[in-house]
């Protein structure tokens, strides 16, 4: 596993390396795409909703036995299994294939709706995934919010992640209001994995320029300067004191 960046890196090289773990590669993205392709091209075949939600539920089973056999996670498998559970259920209880998105639909109105609260309340989405690549996080979940630098890359990344729900949304709200099950398909792995990487390119030219620096809160520097001795009385020692990286966490 990549060591954490040195002492006196910028904000931006932590980010860049947090989010390295915490994202998963092509091959995960191709987990998530290939149920919805198997969807659509039965559908637009057979129009046939039973054999289409059959063809997307057996294709995500092959992908989790490769995994098995391939002694490997199953992490990326598992975010299909449940979208594609969840499209099926709504699917076939309207009867109406176009259902099958209405799911993924909703969902990205909630995240829009999310990412928009964390900005505006200084808890950028981002920075949750920041601490999700931070070794520490079992200790320190929140640590990350603690650097006032941080927290500002990371409302300015999760703004970018606003930009992405809301192109979904505007093309894929009139697909399925008109009933383009062929289009939505295609809309949906189009507006999946490529429209994500689009947006972490923006995210990644936004840390290549940025030089911001870690600001640690004045309250949380003041903490950290003093602990507990062992006779009870509370003292200040530079030996004590966190390094870099941990103000940084």
């Amino acid at each position: 596993m990549p060591t954490e960046p040195a002492p006196g890196a910028t904000v931006e090289e932590l980010i860049r390396h947090r989010l390295s773990t915490a994202l998963g590669g092509w091959r995960g993205s191709a987990e998530t795409a290939l149920p919805t392709v198997a969807f659509v091209v039965l559908w637009v075949w057979r129009k046939d909703l039973t054999a289409a939600i059959v063809a997307s539920v057996a294709v995500t089973v092959v992908l989790a036995v490769l995994r098995v056999v391939q002694r490997q996670s199953l992490q990326y498998v598992l975010s299909a299994v449940f979208p594609t559970a969840i499209a099926a259920f709504f699917a076939l209880r309207s009867g109406r294939a176009q259902d099958a998105f209405l799911p993924g639909i909703i969902w990205n109105a909630v995240m829009l709706a999310v990412a928009t609260v964390s900005v505006a309340t200084r808890w950028p989405l981002v920075g949750f995934m920041v601490g999700a690549g931070d070794p520490r996080m079992a200790d320190d979940p929140v640590g990350w919010h603690r650097d006032r630098g941080l927290v500002r890359v990371c409302q300015r990344l999760t703004l970018v992640l606003v930009g992405i729900f809301v192109i979904r949304l505007l093309i894929m709200v009139p697909l399925y209001l008109a009933g383009q099950v062929a289009l939505l398909g295609v809309a949906k792995v189009v507006l999946g994995w490529p429209l994500w990487l689009a947006g972490v390119g923006v995210m990644g030219l936004m840390l290549v320029k940025g030089r911001t620096p870690p600001e640690l809160d004045a309250s949380d520097a003041s903490d950290a300067s003093t602990e507990p001795g062992t006779d009870g009385a509370v003292r200040s020692d530079e030996s004590v004191a966190p390094d870099e990286s941990e103000l940084r966490a």
